[in-house]
């Protein structure tokens, strides 16, 4: 019964469904309950810094039932996407719903939607990263599939990386700049991916020019389909999506830096150079995102089986109320510049 606990990271998009279903401020609890309830069950329920035992790891890795709680959230996310599509083209909604609506439906996004496609696209198999790729379709971020594997998991931790936080960066400076260099950079890998294959950049082999393609595709069809206020809905929902994926990667590498090597290359990747919490909340509802450290040590270990070293930075607090104290800057700074190395400070 323990490994239904995942279940509990539905309790977002059914939340966004009951917002939906009954209108008026109701499409407000979704980021209520996001970043009023979770938080706060955060801190009243124990940090849990336990591991599995090795037969135990073994005996859910065997265990498809994890698997298909991954799966799952594909029919879920497109059903909310065109619940909202259809409520906002069908409703005479007022302003307050509209926006609210936005947001539900962007968190769902960014939690069910995308934090999901980046477990998948660490699998090694061709389906399931197709599920992590079309999970991140609605959120107009297919490329992060080749920045982050191919990109962050190689650069994490420095300077070079889109994807880490410098010292005293603000989550809003950060917004911008991940966002923008993500996306250039992951043009600039796709140019490389191809040069190793011999395949000119003009090709079908050119997976960004198919990411833009389906996307420009799906926008297209949500005009087609629902109008003008359905595609504003489409195209905001999306973009609080990605904004709350930009929150987490701020949040899960902030201030840390590799160092560099006497031959001036950066040392690999430790569990040092990630944030951790293990707040059981946070854990369950973000399908265990929060045990960073161990996933970048070894990326394609199942988020069922991910461990808690005594040597990763540890947060005070888990990622959900993290990404509520980040929108405070000065209070974020005061909680986390403290407990940054100093050697890995730079300024």
């Amino acid at each position: 019964m323990k490994d239904l606990k995942y279940l509990a990271a539905f309790s977002i998009p059914l939340v966004c469904f009951i917002g939906v279903f009954l209108k008026g401020y109701w499409v407000w609890a979704t980021p209520i309950f996001g970043f009023v309830c979770i938080p706060i069950l955060e801190l009243i329920f124990p940090v849990n810094t336990a591991n599995l035992k090795p037969n135990e790891a073994d005996s859910k890795l065997k265990q498809k039932l994890f698997d298909w709680l991954l799966y799952l959230n594909l029919p879920i996310v497109y059903g909310l996407v065109i619940y909202g599509l259809f409520t906002v083209s069908n409703t005479a909604l007022q302003s307050h719903e509209f926006i609210g609506l936005i947001f539900s439906v962007g968190i769902v996004l960014g939690v069910n939607g995308i934090n999901v496609a980046h477990e998948l696209g660490h699998r090694q198999t061709t389906n399931e990263r197709f599920l992590g790729k079309a999970l991140l379709l609605p959120s107009f971020y297919m490329h992060f599939y080749i920045e982050h594997n191919f990109g962050h998991h190689l650069h994490a931790a420095t300077p070079e990386d889109p994807a880490t936080a410098r010292y005293n960066q603000t989550v809003y400076s950060f917004w911008f700049t991940s966002t923008l260099r993500q996306y250039f950079k992951a043009w600039k890998i796709q140019k490389k991916l191809l040069k190793n294959y011999e395949k000119p950049f003009i090709s079908l082999k050119n997976d960004m020019f198919w990411y833009l393609f389906l996307q420009i595709c799906y926008i297209t069809v949500v005009f087609w389909l629902f109008g003008t206020s359905a595609l504003a809905f489409a195209i905001l929902a999306g973009i609080v999506g990605f904004i709350l994926l930009e929150s987490v990667n701020y949040i899960e590498h902030y201030g840390l830096l590799r160092l560099k090597t006497k031959s001036g290359r950066y040392e690999r990747v430790k569990k040092i150079h990630s944030w951790n919490s293990n707040h059981v909340i946070g854990r369950i509802v973000l399908y265990e995102l929060t045990r960073h450290s161990d996933h970048h040590y070894k990326t394609t270990k199942k988020y069922q089986v991910l461990d808690c070293h005594d040597d990763s930075p540890q947060m005070p607090y888990g990622y959900p109320t993290s990404m509520v104290l980040a929108m405070i800057p000065p209070l974020w700074f005061a909680i986390m510049n403290k407990r940054v190395p100093q050697e890995m400070i730079v300024e």
